[in-house]
């Protein structure tokens, strides 16, 4: 920052003024560090390769009719594409809360008033959609998720951290035992009172515990990710730690898990099948509780919620975070290149619905045996996202967001 020198002053005021403190010659003031290109950019393009992991869930060939690289692209698109964007969603959530340093005071309230917003916007949007396009809408559950995060935008790094190791140690095993627990019949009288479940058949007993994303298990993603937005991902020592934590919590989850379940502990059930809008999930988060055994808790497999498949998961999304992160920092070429994939990134919620209404307008089928569907949906997003910035500063959907929780600022 240029400093302003004061006006010269003449020698009689000079001899009559008291002795002032030397400034230090501006060349002698270290530098403020510039803030890194990558550091927000990489995680637009992380956000662009979640949006993109969904198409292929929603859109693309199921995994029983793919093979090779396709197979591999659909494996680690189902479940870890919505855990990414999970664990952005946290991110985003410190970038309202104070990304380094916590706001407090009025700027504090202020803050958590505009997340609370942005909760019941999503909750409500989520809703709308399930009434509208069937399915499992994730936006509903996001609008939990902020919810239940906002006790918690002040708190630190490292505190955040051990709340979501501690989360992802102990939730998946409670969920077990209370799903065990939750009959049919209890289940039917809960959502008998539930005006939720009424609208959309997505009740708060699904929001929380028994749905596709509950609540319980999957807050370890999001404060994960709340986590890695206290962190300076612009530097080159964070970088390289949380590479290297993303790699061991990856491998040790998976690898624990193969070795206690055996050959089918990463296996999806979506190879039986498409996933279309996010349903097929394996049973352990569809409230089949009841009916499965003690020793699928030992699996790793795409939406299994359990301990392995939380841990592994959030490494798979540190470390997709990270490359993302280091690639555009480092690669200002590639960085150039990928503008339209990033401003798919920085418009994620409109891209998200919009393939949804997409999809109802437009012939074909989700879970063709066809790439082609896929790619013309991520090539339509690309070139929305990267038309629309030129006459608009955001998204659709994004603006509208953003100006419902304008009142945020009377907040006293």
């Amino acid at each position: 920052m240029t400093q302003t020198q004061p006006p010269q002053e003449t020698p009689a005021l000079q001899e009559k003024s008291p002795p002032q403190p030397r400034t230090p010659p501006e060349s002698a003031v270290p530098a403020s560090p510039r803030p890194s290109m990558g550091r927000l950019v990489g995680v637009d393009l992380a956000r662009a390769l979640a949006v993109f992991g969904m198409y292929v869930v929603h859109i693309g060939p199921p995994l029983s009719a793919t093979d090779g690289v396709a197979s591999w692209i659909r494996y680690l698109s189902d479940g870890h594409s919505s855990v990414l964007f999970a664990t952005l969603a946290g991110f985003s959530l410190m970038l309202i809360a104070g990304r380094r340093e916590p706001k407090t005071g009025l700027a504090g309230r202020q803050a958590k008033a505009r997340i609370a917003i942005r909760a019941v916007i999503l909750l409500a949007l989520g809703t709308a959609m399930a009434m509208v396009y069937g399915g499992v809408i994730i936006l509903n559950f996001y609008g939990v998720f902020f919810l239940l995060a906002l006790p918690l935008v002040r708190l630190r790094a490292r505190t955040l951290a051990i709340t979501a190791s501690v989360l992802a140690l102990v939730t998946p095993q409670l969920a077990f035992a209370l799903n065990s627990l939750l009959t049919e019949s209890v289940q039917q009288s809960i959502n008998a009172y539930d005006p939720l479940h009424r609208l959309s058949d997505v009740g708060v007993l699904d929001l929380l515990l028994t749905g596709f994303y509950p609540a319980l298990t999957w807050m370890s993603f999001v404060i994960a990710g709340m986590a890695l937005g206290r962190l300076d991902l612009s530097s080159g020592t964070v970088q390289r730690r949380l590479a290297a934590l993303g790699a061991a919590l990856t491998a040790t989850a998976y690898g624990m898990s193969l070795l206690l379940a055996g050959k089918d502990a990463l296996r999806s059930l979506s190879e039986d099948g498409p996933s279309s809008s996010g349903s097929g999930s394996m049973p352990l988060d569809s409230g089949s509780f009841p009916d499965m055994p003690a020793s699928m808790l030992l699996t790793a497999g795409p939406h299994s919620g359990t301990t392995f498949d939380i841990i592994g998961s959030v490494g798979v999304a540190i470390l997709v975070i990270v490359g993302a992160t280091v690639a555009m920092d480092r690669l200002p070429r590639l960085r150039r290149l990928a503008k339209p994939v990033i401003a798919v990134g920085t418009m994620s919620l409109t891209a998200y619905v919009g393939h949804f209404i997409a999809q109802s307008v437009l012939p074909g089928e989700s879970g063709t045996q066809s790439w082609v569907p896929l790619l013309m949906y991520v090539l339509g997003a690309i070139v929305f996202a990267a038309i629309w910035p030129r006459f608009f500063r955001r998204g659709p959907l994004e603006y509208l967001l953003n100006a419902a929780t304008k009142p945020a600022k009377y907040i006293r």
